[in-house]
């Protein structure tokens, strides 16, 4: 094959990577992209943040409907529902399939040339890419290493067989009897929550003292009473040995090891960077533990070549990769910008969901901060009561000399979709005066936010 030649080379096709290349060619940059999946997405669209929101919405209306069937409080009764998992997993497919092609017609529409195959780097200007017709080898000023991330794998877990990661779970046809969930953050919470409501015996094994251990104890607490309520069995300071034949789980606790029943056993203890198998040793690039070191524009340790997304580190989310890539599509096409965000969201999508923006209290006054905090619980809003969802609460926290907000953190139905009003205030370096002041619609779940920082400020109406 004739030799490429390009300004900017991509390679991933992820959040980051395809947000990158869109920006970067309506930016008048010649540019090209390279994914080994056949669909541009990334894990998030294809078997990741997507598929997985869908499986919880239909848990989420699956349950509902199971309590439609014996009394219920508004006074709606149907009779028993019955879960096809199989179709189920059809509509989830058709909403990647809708998404993705979307996402390929705009990088057509914005003139990005896409290849695909296997890319490696030859050397910092020169990446070969293995395709199904051949070998291309592309000559890139500037190249983007969008590499994303993988599921860790426990040595005495492999996955295979009845040992599956999230992309497994998320492609079951039918519903497990039961279900050992190896890690008690957000990914195995997120799914076993789901497929609890869709009738599987759950148990999650985590080997810390509590579940979500990134996230404070409060905003955990709800969670963690749901589970209950819905039959997941939680054991924490507990570790998952390996396999025993017969189905069962080996497992080791406080009261020493113990077996437990596990059709299929979900292995979700994190995610690692893909480092590797992109010809890394041919570059003399930084590292940073496992992540690639990047500087406040995205580049490596070698003139003209970025990275961006999972590869560079925590928070590994799909919105910061976004973020970076259009970061760097500026750069290149010779705009002067640098990394300056002041808050990056994030989502647990458990049940209930939980918000955290900024800091906590506790990081708060790690970095010598004198705070003030406000707390507006969700069983005093009126729109939380309709809706069934009176659990949880905002929680606002400000620096106490000039009551500049330096974090939000919720718990509670739904409370993902305030998400972008937490950042927003961080983002603009809102007071509390600012939001207290704000009028919120009534009645809406927003006017949490309103009365938690009334609430810091010494001024609650409603609570």
């Amino acid at each position: 094959m004739k030799d490429i030649a390009c300004k900017l080379l991509i390679i991933g096709a992820g959040p980051g990577g395809y947000v990158c290349a869109i920006r970067a060619a309506q930016l008048g940059v010649d540019t090209v992209i390279v994914d080994s999946r056949p669909r541009p997405g990334g894990t998030c669209l294809n078997v990741g943040c997507i598929p997985s929101k869908a499986l919880i919405h239909a848990a989420d209306e699956f349950a509902a409907a199971c309590g439609r069937a014996t009394q219920d409080a508004l006074g709606i009764k149907a009779g028993k529902p019955e879960i096809d998992l199989a179709q189920t997993m059809e509509w989830k497919d058709a909403i990647v399939t809708r998404l993705s092609s979307g996402v390929s017609g705009l990088l057509k529409k914005a003139g990005v040339k896409r290849l695909g195959g296997h890319a490696r780097f030859r050397d910092g200007r020169t990446i070969e890419v293995e395709t199904d017709t051949g070998v291309q080898v592309i000559h890139a000023e500037n190249t983007v290493i969008a590499t994303g991330s993988a599921p860790v794998e426990l040595p005495a877990l492999p996955f295979g067989g009845r040992v599956i990661s999230s992309t497994e779970a998320l492609a079951l046809d039918e519903v497990p009897a039961s279900l050992a969930v190896v890690g008690g953050g957000y990914i195995g919470l997120e799914l076993g929550t789901a497929f609890a409501k869709l009738g599987t015996k759950v148990t999650v094994i985590e080997a810390a003292p509590r579940i979500l251990p990134q996230y404070d104890a409060d905003l955990t607490r709800p969670v963690m009473r749901r589970l209950k309520e819905i039959g997941v069995k939680v054991l924490c300071d507990t570790k998952a040995v390996g396999l025993t034949g017969k189905g069962m789980l080996q497992i080791d606790g406080g009261g020493g090891e113990s077996r437990l029943k596990a059709d299929k056993v979900l292995v979700t203890v994190g995610r690692r960077p893909v480092t590797d198998g992109w010809g890394r040793e041919e570059l003399a690039l930084e590292m940073q533990g496992p992540y690639l070191r990047i500087n406040h524009h995205c580049q490596t340790a070698m003139r003209g070549i970025y990275a961006i997304g999972d590869v560079t580190g925590e928070p590994m989310l799909a919105h910061r990769a976004m973020a970076q890539g259009e970061l760097v599509a500026d750069i290149v096409a010779g705009r002067k910008v640098e990394w300056d965000k002041q808050a990056i969201p994030a989502v647990c999508f458990t049940d209930p969901e939980i918000v955290t923006v900024g800091l906590s209290p506790i990081e708060a006054r790690h970095n010598g901060h004198e705070i003030r905090t406000g707390t507006f619980p969700f069983s005093a809003n009126g729109r939380a009561m309709t809706m069934q969802a009176d659990q949880g609460f905002v929680r606002i926290l400000a620096r106490a000399d000039n009551h500049q907000v330096l974090g939000i953190q919720a718990v509670g139905k739904g409370v993902s979709e305030m998400s972008a009003a937490f950042s927003l205030a961080l983002e603009m370096q809102a007071r509390l005066e600012d939001i207290a002041a704000t009028v919120h619609a009534h009645p809406t779940l927003s006017e949490a936010l309103q009365e938690a920082a009334m609430a810091a400020l010494g001024q609650s109406l409603h609570a």
